[in-house]
């Protein structure tokens, strides 16, 4: 097992990912939600992050690629990866999306909106995001199930990065010690998590539409008996599971935990309810830690990998 390249790997998901849905949050959120949290210094840190954890990616990845251990990466296979390679491309193109995406959240301001700038970034981190596809299983098809699978890739990954971004959002709103909780942060936490919900919905529809297409280009029909005897399929039950958990966790926010706070909200006083409704986040961005954890387990292994 490549630890470095799992590890390197999830880091960079992570981090690109929590970028760009945030910035989507801020930018879809009710006004002054990007004014409630450090919005610039957090997002300039995941784009500098996000450039550290890239030049790793591509160490791992040409070491892969060439048989080499890291120790034995030269500058003249590194070159060759970039200018050869669909993934070198895409590194590439990642490298840019960052610079744009530190620059645009470099100018954003807390005593305004902002929206172009916040656009922007979102834009750029989104175009980041997308880059992830051509490290793993998606670039490997060719023809038209290529551009299908790599197609479907992309959206996942997108759809991904808003969930996950957003609940950092959501995190960061109600993480705010209960003495500096008033009624306007309230309402504004209420709303914020009120409107997320159609959000969040449309989200979770398109990973199970795109997980369903790679999952069939991927395994295929003939591949779901052997799925609990290989080391793949056991991952990937691992994932569905955290995943119905997550989406079972949501469905709480959404129909109880959500209103709750908002019958509340106006009277400035609901320790009770953010206890719960922090609890519950928490618990669900830890789900989705650990599913990023398994995907980039997942993205190193043939799906016929053995147990063991």
């Amino acid at each position: 097992m490549d630890w470095a390249g799992v590890a390197v790997r999830f880091a960079l998901y992570l981090d690109l990912m929590l970028a760009c849905g945030l910035a989507a949050f801020a930018l879809t959120a009710p006004a002054g939600t990007g004014r409630a949290m450090p919005l610039r210094t957090v997002l300039v840190a995941f784009g500098c992050l996000g450039l550290v954890l890239s030049a790793g990616g591509l160490i791992v990845m040409t070491a892969a690629m060439a048989g080499t251990t890291l120790g034995q990466i030269d500058r003249e296979t590194l070159t060759m990866i970039i200018d050869e390679t669909p993934y070198g491309a895409a590194w590439t193109v990642r490298i840019v999306a960052l610079v744009l995406a530190i620059g645009s959240a470099s100018t954003i301001r807390g005593a305004e909106p902002a929206s172009t700038r916040i656009a922007a970034s979102a834009a750029a981190f989104a175009l980041a995001v997308a880059t992830l596809a051509w490290g793993g299983h998606g670039a490997m098809s060719e023809g038209a199930l290529g551009f299908l699978h790599l197609g479907a890739d992309i959206l996942h990954l997108l759809a991904a990065a808003v969930w996950m971004g957003s609940l950092l959002g959501l995190v960061l709103l109600v993480a705010r010690p209960v003495a500096r909780m008033d009624a306007e942060h309230l309402h504004l936490s209420w709303r914020a998590l009120h409107g997320f919900s159609r959000t969040g919905m449309a989200a979770v529809a398109i990973i199970v539409l795109t997980g369903v297409v790679n999952g069939w280009l991927i395994v295929g029909p003939n591949g779901l008996p052997s799925l609990p005897s290989t080391l793949y399929g056991q991952l990937l039950l691992a994932k569905l599971a955290a995943f119905a958990a997550m989406v079972a966790l949501a469905s709480l926010n959404r129909f109880r935990l959500t209103p709750a706070l908002g019958y509340v909200a106006s009277s400035g006083a609901a320790a009770r309810e953010l206890g719960a409704l922090r609890t519950s986040l928490a618990s669900e961005a830890t789900l989705g830690i650990a599913i990023l954890a398994l995907v980039a387990w997942l993205g190193t292994l043939e799906p016929g990998a053995a147990t063991g």
